[in-house]
C-alpha cells in the first residue's frame, strides 16, 4: 500500500524462525491441526469445528469499512514461535525477548504492573503474576494454558457473552483462536495494579486470533490493559480477537486498549461484557494504527443498577478508516450507560462513529448518554456518525449530542505567536480535544497515549 509514512516506531521486523506453522488458507484440516498441536480436549475441537461451519456460512459484512481486499486463502492461521510459555524473561528465546525489550514490556512490568502476558504471533511466550495475587486465588494465564488447567471454568463461560454465530469474525476467531488471556478474580479480591497483555504480529500475511475471557466475581475489581504492534510490511495482516467479560454483583472491571498496529493490518475485534447487579464495566479504547478498524466495545446491563461506560479515541490518517463506537443494551431497571467517542481525521483519513443504545421493555429508570465529537484537520479528511437508538420502555432518559469541528486559524495563530511551531500548536489542540478521555486513563497509559498522538501529528502540518 503506497503513501503510508515509513517512520512507524514499532515497524521493525525480527528474523525469528517459527518452530511450526500451518499452510496458508483455512480448512477443517487446519483447524484440526491447531487443536492437535495444543493437545486440546474433545469439547474444544468440537467448538472449533462448529465455529468453522458458521464462519463459512456467514457472508462478509457489507456495511462499515471496505473489507474486500481480505483474502482468507492467503493468510497463515497458526504460527508457533517457541516451545512453551516462560515464567522468566531470561528464559524467553533471545530474538523474541529483544523484541519485547525494545517495546519496553519488562521495564513496565517492574514499575507498575501486577502481571504480564506477552504474545508473539499465535503464542503467549511469557507470563507472570505477582505472588500475593496468586495467593488470593487470582488466575492470570494464557488462554491455551487455562483450557488445560481450568477446563470446567473455561467451558462454563466460553461463548456465553459472544456466541459463535455473533458475526463472521467472531466465528473465525472461535475456529482458529490461539493465545490471549484468561483472568479470574475471586469474590472480594481487589487487584490494585493493572494486568497487562501485549500482542505482537511479526509475520506478513498472518492472522492473529487471541481469545480473552475475564471473570470478576462479586465485590471484586480488576483493570486489564492491552497494547498491540506489527512490523511495517507491505502485505496485509488480519487481527480478529474476541473479548468476553463477566462482571458479577458489585464487581468492577476496566479494560484499556492502546492499539498502534502498522497501517497494513485489518483490525476486526468483537468485545462485550455482561454486567450483573450494581456491577460496573468501563471500556477505555484508543485506536491509532491499522488500515481498517471495526470495533464496538459493548456491554449488556443485565441486572438492576448495572453501569457501563465507553471512552474511546480514534485517529485516522492517510489510507486509514477507523470505524468504531460502542453498544449499550439495557435489560434491567435503573441501569446507566455513558458513551464518549472522540475522533480525529487528518491527511485524508476517515473516522466513523457507529453506535447502538437498546433499552428493553422493563428497563424502567434506565439512563443513557452518548457524546460524539469529531475533529477534522484538513479538507481531504472525512468523518461520519451513525447512531442507532432502540427504546422499548417509556420511563427512560436518553441524551445524544454530536459535534464536528476543525482547528481554527486563530487558535494556531495564538499558539504560534507564543513560540510554538505549527506542528506543536496542532498537537496541543488535538491533545486538548482528547483530554476528557485521556484523563480517565491511569497515568502510564495517558502518557503513552499522548506520546503516540504527538508521533502521528509529526509531519501532518504544512
Amino acid at each position: 500500500m503506497k503513501g503510508f509514512k515509513t517512520d512507524y516506531q514499532f515497524g521493525f521486523h525480527d528474523r525469528v524462525k517459527p518452530r511450526f506453522k500451518t499452510k496458508k488458507g483455512l480448512s477443517e484440516q487446519v483447524v484440526r491441526e491447531i487443536s492437535a498441536k495444543k493437545d486440546e480436549p474433545k469439547w474444544m475441537l468440537e467448538f472449533r469445528l462448529k465455529a468453522l461451519k458458521v464462519f463459512e456460512a456467514k457472508k462478509m459484512p457489507t456495511w462499515g469499512a471496505d473489507l474486500s481486499k481480505i483474502d482468507f486463502n492467503e493468510l497463515t492461521y497458526y504460527l508457533e514461535p517457541t516451545e512453551k510459555t516462560e515464567k522468566r524473561w531470561q528464559d524467553v528465546p533471545k530474538d523474541i525477548k529483544n523484541t519485547f525489550d525494545r517495546l519496553g514490556i519488562p521495564e513496565a512490568e517492574k514499575k507498575y504492573l501486577a502481571g504480564v502476558k506477552s504474545q508473539y504471533d499465535s503464542q503467549v511466550v511469557y507470563g507472570s503474576l505477582k505472588k500475593e495475587l496468586a495467593d488470593k486465588g487470582v488466575i492470570f494465564l494464557g488462554f491455551d494454558e487455562a483450557v488445560q488447567k481450568y477446563p470446567r471454568l473455561v467451558k462454563k463461560y466460553l461463548g456465553t457473552v459472544i456466541p459463535i454465530g455473533d458475526n463472521k469474525f467472531a466465528a473465525l476467531n472461535s475456529a482458529v483462536w490461539s493465545g490471549g488471556s484468561f483472568v479470574y478474580v475471586p469474590a472480594r479480591v481487589k487487584v490494585d495494579k493493572p494486568l497487562q497483555a501485549y500482542f505482537r504480529i511479526n509475520e506478513p500475511q498472518f492472522g492473529q486470533f487471541e481469545r480473552t475471557l475475564i471473570i470478576a466475581e462479586e465485590d471484586s475489581s480488576v483493570h486489564y490493559g492491552e497494547g498491540c504492534t506489527a512490523p511495517a510490511f507491505s502485505e496485509g495482516s488480519l487481527h480478529a480477537a474476541v473479548v468476553e467479560i463477566i462482571v458479577k454483583k458489585r464487581a468492577r472491571v476496566q479494560y484499556t486498549t492502546v492499539q498502534n498496529w502498522y497501517k497494513n493490518v485489518y483490525n476486526l475485534v468483537t468485545k462485550r461484557a455482561w454486567v450483573g447487579e450494581r456491577g460496573e464495566m468501563i471500556w477505555t479504547d484508543a485506536n491509532l494504527g491499522a488500515r481498517v478498524t471495526m470495533k464496538y466495545p459493548s456491554f449488556i446491563l443485565a441486572e438492576e443498577g448495572a453501569r457501563g461506560e465507553t471512552l474511546s479515541v480514534a485517529l485516522a490518517g492517510e489510507g486509514q478508516h477507523q470505524d468504531v463506537g460502542s453498544k449499550a443494551t439495557h435489560l434491567a431497571p435503573d441501569t446507566r450507560s455513558i458513551i464518549v467517542s472522540k475522533s480525529i481525521s487528518l491527511n485524508g483519513g476517515r473516522s466513523t462513529y457507529r453506535g447502538l443504545v437498546n433499552v428493553a421493555r422493563g428497563a424502567k429508570g434506565a439512563k443513557s448518554k452518548v457524546i460524539c465529537d469529531a475533529l477534522i484537520l484538513d479538507p481531504k479528511s472525512r468523518t461520519d456518525t451513525y447512531p442507532t437508538n432502540k427504546i422499548f420502555e417509556k420511563e427512560v432518559t436518553l441524551e445524544h449530542e454530536a459535534t464536528v469541528s476543525k482547528v481554527g486559524e486563530e487558535q494556531l495563530f495564538y499558539l504560534t505567536s507564543r513560540g510554538l511551531s505549527q506542528t506543536q500548536a496542532m498537537g496541543m489542540v488535538v491533545n486538548g480535544f482528547i483530554e476528557p478521555v485521556v484523563k480517565k486513563l491511569p497515568m502510564e497509559y495517558a502518557v503513552e497515549m499522548n506520546r503516540l498522538i504527538d508521533l502521528e501529528m509529526e509531519g501532518s502540518v504544512g
